[in-house]
């Protein structure tokens, strides 16, 4: 039978795995109630399977151990942060959540961030501002690594780029985040690992080849993710990948041309307040009605039902509040080293 867990136990272990590893108090609690949140919504690559990454980086110094982001630039509606390689899943909460103060005070509001660490889940972060009754972006690229492929090379030029956006509606929030790449690096780096390959031909090798076999990107020369969209319509990946570079790093006003060598992030954060344009009734009121429509649309025979974002999120997290949290096999065993380094017991599963 598979281990359950029960929620608030996690975010104890992970509160106590960045305590001990030297995170300030209330940043450890907000990096282990994120990673969780993660895990509870099944996005499991994006949760405590970070955390070995996590810890590794602030013994070494990598991540920063203190509060004190510098604020490159700030107005009532935009504001740049200078991370300084703090915890990026603290500062992109942070973010959101500034962002949605402001957006209530002046109807938006925006906030770039150069020199995050990585900010794990975009999909997490959401609910803090639709919860509001806001709508948010989020967008991340890391101006440290190339991982993907433009639409037509095959070399690596930019990361997978996630973009996530949430808004709520007269029920369930929508909640959409995706890969500007056709799959992201943590998926790819588990499937190696576990010597199987991925779902689909999701990879480019050097020939100009798609390809569902992850050590293409470990040979000489390397491989490279193909943008969403694959082979054929990949310039549609790879124009979602400029829009998030140029938010991100763009807006932040540092990135690849600094040619940062350090494993990183660089975030943009919007909220919306739809109090401010329509009204929040008449918002929820049409983002409602197309939901429904949506989940009633007919589909082929034998077909699920129509989800739409966040759906299948919130589905895994309410059964995973009331039955336990079902961790990825991988997940405890590579943490259990660093938690006996660090003093931290390994959780107990429920009974």
């Amino acid at each position: 039978m598979t281990a359950r867990f029960d929620a608030s136990t996690l975010r104890a272990y992970g509160r106590g795995l960045f305590a001990a590893g030297g995170l300030p108090s209330d940043q450890a609690e907000i990096v282990g109630r994120y990673l969780v949140e993660a895990d509870l919504m099944g996005h499991d690559t994006h949760g405590l399977a970070q955390a070995p990454g996590y810890l590794k980086d602030l013994r070494a110094g990598r991540m920063a151990a203190d509060s004190d982001v510098a604020v490159v630039a700030d107005r009532p509606v935009a504001a740049v942060w200078d991370g300084g390689y703090r915890s990026g899943v603290w500062l992109a909460w942070k973010a959101v959540d500034e962002a949605a103060r402001r957006a209530e005070r002046n109807g938006l509001a925006a906030i770039a961030i150069r020199r995050a660490h990585h900010i794990a889940c975009l999909a997490a972060f959401l609910p803090v501002a639709t919860e509001r009754g806001l709508a948010v972006l989020l967008v991340s690229s890391d101006p440290s690594v190339r991982a993907v492929a433009p639409h037509g090379g095959v070399e690596a030029q930019f990361t997978p780029n996630p973009i996530a956006f949430g808004y709520p509606t007269d029920g369930d929030p929508v909640l959409i985040d995706v890969s500007s790449a056709a799959t992201t690096m943590a998926l790819a780096g588990r499937a190696r690992a576990e010597g199987g390959r991925l779902p689909g031909p999701w990879l480019v090798d050097p020939a100009g080849r798609a390809t569902d076999d992850p050590d293409t990107l470990f040979a000489d020369p390397p491989g490279a993710f193909l943008p969403l969209g694959g082979l054929d319509r990949g310039h549609k990946g790879f124009g979602l990948a400029l829009i998030a570079e140029a938010l991100t790093s763009g807006l932040a006003g540092f990135g690849r041309a600094d040619g940062p060598d350090q494993w990183g992030a660089s975030v943009f954060v919007q909220c919306f307040d739809p109090e401010a344009f329509g009204g929040r009734a008449a918002f929820e009121r049409e983002t409602g009605w197309l939901a429904r429509a949506c989940r009633a649309a007919k589909t082929a025979p034998d077909a699920d039902p129509v989800r739409l974002p966040g759906d299948g999120a919130l589905a895994r997290k309410r059964r995973a509040d009331a039955e336990g949290v079902a961790l990825h096999p991988s997940i405890l065993p590579a943490l259990a080293p660093i938690a006996a380094e660090l003093g931290v017991p390994q959780p107990e599963p429920r009974t």
